[in-house]
């Protein structure tokens, strides 16, 4: 399939999956034309490289992770052990910076609950 038909099938920006290919996330072969092709095991790559992001890893760290990723019964699982303790500090860090966000939250919950509310103009 050419760069639009997985654009459309996957809900990525065309901008998107070239920069994924900068990235080297994905590597798609070229025709003589110079057009892009992907095979159908390229939709499931954009998923997982979107899933990855959205769980707030950068690219770089995608590059890395994408070759450990294996289909188990389960859902989707490392096959390389030593990424396993990176990606556990990287869930704390997640959590650390979570709970500073919901302190803030707090903190502005309390300064709105003791402002007096606007009159209307």
């Amino acid at each position: 399939m050419r760069i639009g038909e997985l654009s459309l099938r996957s809900g990525v920006s065309i901008r998107s999956l070239r920069y994924y290919e900068e990235q080297r996330l994905l590597t798609p072969d070229r025709l003589p034309s110079g057009y892009r092709v992907y095979e159908e095991a390229d939709m499931i790559r954009v998923q997982r490289i979107q899933a990855l992001l959205a769980a707030g890893l950068g690219t770089r760290k995608i590059e890395r992770i994408l070759p450990c990723l294996a289909r188990h019964d389960d859902g989707i699982a490392l096959s390389c052990g030593d990424l396993y303790d990176e990606l556990v500090a990287e869930r704390d860090d997640l959590r650390r910076r979570i709970d500073a966000l919901r302190r803030s939250v707090d903190a502005l919950e309390a300064v709105i609950a003791a402002s007096p509310r606007p009159l209307p103009a």
